[in-house]
């Protein structure tokens, strides 16, 4: 396509005036007529460029309040109106309306005015009206007017304006429309969550943010990540992130997010394969690290405090391909940086998604984010003896770790340190003994450890099962019809058994 056509007249009107200055004065230079209302008019002015005031062709002046200042024949005549059509040009010169050929608009802060914690009036009055017709208008009437729907358009404007000398052909501007309608799309679905809130009535999701990837999970598969990655992350050095590695940084995160002491995770394919809590990172990687040698070869590191040179030389020991924290030290990140592809990643925020959704058959799951914890309040006694306050410590360090596993999920730790983790296997009793032999592959003493199921024990085999090997203390969400099996085995055997009553299932 082509199409050119030369820029005569601009309608600004915007909230947002940053970056906007040499945007007016090259339409100046390129002898662009200029209409404008309200704050813009008067910006354009400030800059010594005359300016029509759109008042003086619609004859009204801005009202209610400012929500009507745009909304009439004669502005949206000039946009709509196609330039090919006779009976257009007719009714134009019928009604002395002039054509508009490039629309400079933004949007009132909706999402901005809601995260700020305004009232609900002051949100509703950030619901932009004139300004959402414009963009739509100028968007329909692609072949003939260009669009500017927000400043991130400002750069790619200017270039235009520098490489065209106000030209532009169509194909520029169906660019300028395609970015217009992701705007609108954006912005309603803002609106609509608003108002929907917990209601479910319809699934929205807008994101304008893109992370473009070598592939998808597996090389014949295209990829995107739409989402802010630079607003929780800055990465500092190694390879571009690819599919998986998001999927175990968004693993990692959840993870380490449920921890606040100094702790180091260790995660392969989503799941945790070293973990420890210590009083200094090192000591917390080593411990992590001894958890499982061999699968960390490969995965990803996080932490939730500073990295230092000592913590990250005995990183430096092993092939990872992530490490992530909230903070490097100099010296640190000089020997981090020693493996050039080494993805290094400063985490720069915390929060994540409350909902968690997933494609399913023709549509979509969504759900609450599992962001629950329990602590010694919520457990309840059920076993032969009630648990010390260290095996309760690590009862419920080991139940942060089973949340965040692969269901059916066995966790076995001692001393806040993961011993041996069993997950994604058909039968509980199977991932209990996946998990022994992890730990006595690593000669890890299972005596006097504690165990964490992510639910329910249909028998009372993994608790008879645990107890052979060590283990002393056991906490699940309890809720088996066969509840009595394992409350009674560990009442014979003088297991401390506790229920969490919440059950932490993941698929």
């Amino acid at each position: 396509m082509s199409n050119s056509k030369k820029i005569k007249s601009a309608l600004i009107s915007v909230f947002h005036k940053d970056g906007l200055d040499d945007i007016i004065k090259t339409l100046n230079s390129l002898d662009v007529k200029l209409y404008s209302t309200g704050g813009t008019q008067t910006f354009i002015e400030s800059l010594g460029i005359p300016v029509t005031a759109v008042e003086s062709i619609t004859g009204y002046p801005s009202i209610l309040g400012g929500r009507v200042k745009t909304l009439h024949p004669a502005v949206f005549g000039g946009i709509l109106a196609r330039r090919d059509v006779e009976q257009d040009r007719e009714q134009m010169k019928q009604y002395n309306i002039n054509e508009i050929d490039l629309v400079i608009v933004d949007l009132y802060p909706f999402e901005a005015t809601v995260a700020s914690g305004a009232d609900h009036q002051a949100i509703i009055e950030k619901i932009d009206i004139g300004g959402i017709s414009l963009i739509r208008g100028a968007a329909k009437n692609y072949k003939d007017v260009i669009i500017v729907p927000s400043k991130a358009q400002y750069a790619q404007l200017s270039q235009l304006l520098a490489e065209k000398k106000g030209y532009s052909d169509e194909d520029d501007r169906l660019e300028f429309a395609k970015a217009a309608f992701m705007v609108s799309s954006h912005y309603d679905s803002a609106i609509f969550s608003y108002f929907d809130r917990d209601s479910h009535s319809a699934l929205r999701i807008a994101c304008d943010a893109k992370m473009s990837l070598r592939y998808g999970e597996n090389p014949h598969q295209q990829g995107v990540f739409y989402g802010d990655f630079d607003e929780m992350f800055e990465q500092v050095h190694g390879k571009e992130i690819s599919y998986n590695n998001l999927l175990d940084i968004d693993a990692a995160v959840g993870l380490i997010n449920d921890f606040s002491e100094t702790t180091v995770a260790i995660l392969k394919h989503n799941n945790a394969c070293g973990l420890a809590s210590r009083a200094t990172v090192v000591d917390a990687w080593k411990d992590a690290l001894a958890g499982d040698p061999e699968s960390a070869f490969g995965g990803i590191v996080i932490t939730n405090k500073e990295i230092d040179k000592a913590t990250a030389e005995e990183m430096n020991k092993i092939f990872f391909e992530v490490v992530i924290a909230p903070s490097y030290t100099a010296d640190a990140m000089e020997v981090l940086k020693q493996k050039k592809n080494r993805i290094i990643l400063i985490q720069k925020s915390t929060k994540m998604s409350e909902k968690t959704c997933r494609t399913c058959l023709n549509g979509v799951l969504v759900q609450d984010r599992d962001l629950k914890v329990e602590d010694a309040s919520v457990l309840e006694n059920k076993g032969g003896r009630e648990a010390t306050a260290s095996e309760i410590e690590d009862l419920i360090f080991a139940n942060k770790i089973v949340k965040h596993t692969k269901s059916n999920a066995i966790v076995l730790a001692k001393n806040k340190q993961l011993l041996g983790s069993g997950m994604g296997q058909t039968s509980r009793v199977n991932s209990l003994r996946h998990a022994i032999e992890k730990a006595h592959a690593f000669n890890l003493d299972l005596n006097g450890a504690v165990m964490a199921s992510d639910a329910f024990f249909p028998f009372g085999d993994c608790v008879e099962t645990a107890h052979k090997a060590g283990i002393v203390a056991v906490i699940e969400p309890g809720g088996s019809i066969r509840d009595n099996e394992t409350i009674d085995y560990c009442v014979k055997n003088k297991l401390a058994l506790v229920f969490s009553g919440t059950r932490h299932f993941k698929h």
